[in-house]
């Protein structure tokens, strides 16, 4: 089953620069902890094992434009074909 994971620039040094990849799961969580077999490091900065193994509270997680948190968080189901967008929170500027 391949899902693909678009990658915020920010978590692009996990991907040698990769903008998507490939990876597979039949949950997020699975998902999550098949990338960080390759992409060492990744799965720690969106999910936060402190708290349970939640997504980290400033990443969006979007399957197929629909946000996570609204459907079953980490726990969230997949299909083949299906599209995860990562985007971590952005705050701040000027005043």
């Amino acid at each position: 089953m391949a899902i693909e994971v678009r990658i915020p620039t920010i978590l692009r040094t996990y991907t040698d620069g990769e903008k998507a990849v490939e990876g597979n799961g039949a949950t997020l969580a699975e998902l999550f902890a098949d990338l960080d077999t390759r992409h060492a490091g990744i799965q720690a900065r969106i999910v936060d094992k402190d708290n349970g193994d939640q997504l980290r509270r400033f990443v969006n997680v979007y399957l197929n434009d629909e946000d996570v948190r609204f459907i079953d968080g980490i726990s969230t189901k997949l299909a083949d074909g299906d599209s995860v967008t990562i985007l971590p929170a952005v705050a701040g500027g000027m005043r």
